[in-house]
């Protein structure tokens, strides 16, 4: 599971409304290239390097899944649209919109047409000044000084003051309403990425199923008959065992708890893997444990057809679930529409996914969290 970057992007304008110029760069890229997660005050600053109207500039701190490269292609088309036309005049010049990449992670990176960190930012006050508005804990790879550091190092003594406010889009969004989100869906469904997603843009603790640890699984796929009840019966007790430890563990620096799976799984599992006597004994003692679980505040379950299961399974490698056969994925998501049927006593949201990559576009990603948001 690939974490995302996180990204601090520096916007300016000094032509036509600089301040809706600007509103609009901001709501594109966070629709178009990552989210969003804190804006910085807006400046006005006298034009650096030419003779020119003042600018209105901000920093911005988001979070993508996408390269450096993948970022830079993305911020021209978004200056494209914003109507910046770009020339073959050499030096500065007065502009719509200007979006630079400021820094990428904490990494340097030198191409053609990419230098990281911007190789300008410690000599200006206009990005240095927002970027310390950010609260982002961030040192030079180069140097290792902070942002207070540069700023008290730099030359630049330029007037940048302060004009207003702007909004992130992410405050839009309030999911800490919610003290415990589950996130459920079939092998291959993308639970563990979405939750990742959310764990990181909205400072969640995170709780992900250990399943890689389970020796039984491996075995399963090749002989179930023979493995399932030990594999099933080692689930039940990890899962318990997991969930009671991270959900009584409160955490003073986080605001909730999203976790990729929800107990109730291991009787989905167990009722399509086992033969009838076996699940009888196993409900027995699943429900015994099951009373004692907190239920979560919201439980989502991501639908998504066995067709594009198959293709994210065979996408990920794992070499023991290549075999997996679609028939047994169309029991897994029956049995998940059975359980969600007969479950009257929670909060639950049901986001057809088959026809969403909400890695790679990032409006899939927002509608998701609209629909979490909203219900």
């Amino acid at each position: 599971m690939d974490r995302q970057h996180q990204v601090v992007l520096s916007l300016g304008s000094n032509q036509g409304n600089r301040l809706e110029n600007i509103q609009t760069c901001i709501a594109l890229i966070h629709k178009n290239i990552g989210t969003i997660l804190r804006v910085s005050k807006l400046y006005e600053t006298p034009a650096w390097g030419f003779e020119s109207d003042a600018f209105y500039n901000c920093t911005i701190l988001l979070h993508t899944a996408f390269s450096a490269e993948k970022i830079l292609s993305k911020i021209l088309e978004t200056e494209k649209q914003l109507g910046r036309i770009r020339t073959e005049q050499q030096g500065y010049q007065a502009r719509v919109i200007d979006i630079d990449i400021i820094a990428f992670d904490e990494i340097m990176m030198e191409t053609e047409t990419l230098h990281i960190p911007h190789p300008q930012m410690h000599n200006r006050l206009f990005v240095l000044l927002p970027m310390q508005d950010l609260g982002y804990d961030w040192k030079h790879p180069k140097n290792n000084k902070s942002i207070t550091e540069l700023i008290k190092d730099t030359e630049d003594k330029s007037d940048c003051v302060v004009v207003g406010t702007l909004k992130a889009p992410l405050e839009n969004f309030n999911l800490q309403q919610y003290n415990y989100i589950a996130i459920e869906g079939n092998i291959g469904a993308g639970k563990t990425t979405l939750s990742a997603k959310i764990s990181d843009d909205f400072n969640a603790k995170l709780v992900l199923e250990r399943f890689a640890d389970n020796p039984f699984l491996p075995k399963f796929y090749k002989d179930q008959n023979r493995y399932a009840f030990p594999l099933e019966m080692s689930f039940l007790a990890d899962r318990y065992q997991q969930l009671s430890d991270d959900l009584a563990q409160f955490d003073l620096f986080k605001d909730f708890i999203v976790a990729d799976y929800h107990i109730f799984k291991s009787l989905i599992f167990a009722k399509v893997t086992l033969a009838e006597d076996e699940y009888r004994l196993y409900k027995t003692m699943f429900d015994i444990i099951y009373k004692e679980m907190p239920k979560p505040d919201l439980y989502v379950y991501l639908y998504q057809n066995t067709e594009r299961l198959l293709s994210q399974i065979k996408q990920r490698g794992r070499s023991y679930e290549q075999e997996i056969p679609a028939e047994y994925l169309e029991k897994i998501n029956q049995g998940y529409l059975d359980y969600i049927k007969t479950q009257t006593d929670l909060n639950i949201l049901i986001i057809d996914v088959s026809d969403m990559d909400f890695v790679e576009n990032q409006e899939d990603y927002l509608k998701i969290l609209e629909l979490i948001n909203t219900k």
